[in-house]
């Protein structure tokens, strides 16, 4: 029922043309009366415009180059055990459950049939898409789509079928690289040496809904994109319409360069709305060159929880802008500890290359080896300093923590309290929040019950006597707000509270 609609919105304009040229052809009949009156040069104009509107430049399309890379895109379809396949459905959302943004985002290399399998059922199936970037068979996919497989089978453009064995993967990054067996002959493309702007055109091929082979278009509508996948999000955002089936195809630019790896989607639909995010070339080349060498991917770690410098924090810090990322706490016996770096120090830069924010730092210090010796860039107390530090390797059950939630704007109301009942730590240090006041300003920057205040304006506190004199302290000095240091069940961090509020 609902494709009657589209349907007749197609056949009426054919019937008004089929009027249109009716009562034309009228005219003509009618004009036969009165032909010896036009000039005898009429049809020969009429064709010398139809020579000049050929030669009107025309768009060329993407015909030429979609011929020369198609043939490197396959189809992958993958086995999977069921309880792999049910638990998989959870996996893949990164959002948490009953947030706003849980059913806007969609992973595309779904499994087929989920929970609701039949019983007794042992397998599942799920399919994706990939590309091979050597004619030896090597190959790149999404994570998501391989590592739960038992079997992997890919199907290539000239409609043969080969078996493929997984090399290695980074549930980080999403990537997977693997061999495919064959002749050893395979076409393949070539990663993008630069990064396309905003704007750039963008071929997306692949195999949504299991329709392998399909090409669509569109143009780099973003950059840097984090999704809340996790701290290595550095996402190019397209509006080259994929779907699901698209996760591990390649995004290509106009010279046939593949310039990201298709991974997620904005859908509130589980179609394609014109939001989608690909892996940039860059990260696939140093992920893709780990798991060829060894299998696996390591990264860089300097121990360290990390948060974003606000406007606000930046205020307090003395900061010029709110660049670079505040370290809320260093973590035991890890290699910043080692290197001198402290609580409050911000990590400014690395290897003299400017940190933009929390988020950058994790890329880049994940990007280096473990071993490796760097240089931080650190403001402290309102001075630069430089540090030496050796990395040390990232845990495979810890990963760098890069905290971006927001702080909440301010009100503007001026309520002189903070809406916390506060008890002293004892035998800890700090003020512990015993109660916070749902509709209190600490409430709103995330204060919890069970929290404990380490830190005001830079001093420590121990009772909430010390509090209420740090606040005072700040208020006389004029300051808009304050810095605290929170310590909660997630880590250690720094909250600006603004005085108006406190």
């Amino acid at each position: 029922m609902n494709q009657a609609n589209p349907t007749k919105a197609r056949i009426l304009p054919l019937r008004r043309l089929a009027l249109l040229a009716t009562t034309v052809a009228g005219l003509a009949v009618g004009g036969f009366l009165v032909a010896p009156t036009l000039s005898p040069y009429t049809p020969a104009l009429a064709q010398n415009l139809s020579q000049e509107a050929q030669q009107v430049a025309r768009p060329t399309g993407f015909a030429d180059i979609v011929e020369k890379v198609k043939p490197a895109v396959f189809s992958v379809r993958v086995k999977v055990r069921a309880d792999a396949q049910a638990s998989s459905s959870d996996d893949e959302n990164p959002f948490p459950k009953g947030s706003p943004m849980e059913k806007f985002f969609k992973r595309f290399g779904t499994p087929e049939g989920g929970p609701s399998s039949p019983r007794g059922r042992q397998f599942g199936s799920a399919q994706g898409s990939g590309f091979f970037i050597s004619a030896d068979g090597y190959a790149v996919t999404n994570n998501h789509v391989v590592e739960k497989a038992t079997t992997v089978e890919v199907a290539t453009d000239d409609g043969k079928t080969h078996t493929a064995k997984v090399i290695g993967t980074d549930a980080r990054t999403d990537l997977a690289l693997i061999k495919v067996d064959g002749a050893g002959n395979f076409p393949y493309v070539k990663l993008a040496e630069t990064a396309p702007r905003i704007g750039d055109w963008v071929l997306a091929v692949g195999n949504p809904f299991g329709l392998g082979g399909t090409v669509t278009a569109g143009i780099v509508s973003a950059r840097g994109r984090d999704i809340g996948a996790g701290p290595y999000d550095d996402f190019l955002q397209i509006d080259a319409p994929v779907n699901k089936g698209n996760s591990g195809g390649p995004t290509f630019n106009t010279e046939g360069s593949v310039i990201g790896v298709n991974t997620a989607i904005f859908s509130p639909s589980g179609g394609s709305v014109g939001i989608a995010f690909a892996i940039p070339a860059e990260t696939v080349k140093t992920v893709v060159a780990q798991l060829k060498d060894k299998g696996s991917v390591t990264r860089g770690w300097i121990g360290v929880q990390i948060q974003p410098v606000t406007l606000e924090i930046a205020d307090n810090l003395g900061l010029k802008k709110p660049a670079g990322a505040l370290v809320a706490e260093p973590q035991k016996d890890g290699p910043a500890v080692k290197a001198g770096i402290q609580a409050g120090d911000v990590i400014t830069a690395v290897n003299d290359k400017p940190v933009a924010d929390a988020r950058d730092l994790a890329r880049k210090i994940g990007g280096l080896s473990p071993g490796a010796t760097v240089k931080l860039g650190i403001f402290r107390g309102g001075a630069e300093k430089t540090l030496s530090l050796t990395l040390g390797e990232l845990p495979n059950a810890r990963a760098a923590r890069a905290d971006t939630e927001r702080q909440p704007k301010a009100k503007s109301s001026n309520e002189p309290r903070l809406g916390l009942s506060l008890t002293p730590g004892g035998s800890e240090p700090g003020v512990v929040v015993a109660e916070v006041d749902p509709s209190g300003p600490a409430a709103d920057f995330g204060f919890k019950a069970g929290d404990v205040i380490l830190e005001v304006g830079g001093k420590t506190v121990a009772t909430p006597d010390d509090l209420r004199k740090a606040l005072g302290k700040a208020r006389d000095e004029g300051k808009r707000s304050v810095l605290m240091r929170v310590k909660s069940e997630q880590g250690t961090r720094y909250v600006a509270i603004p005085l108006s509020r406190a």
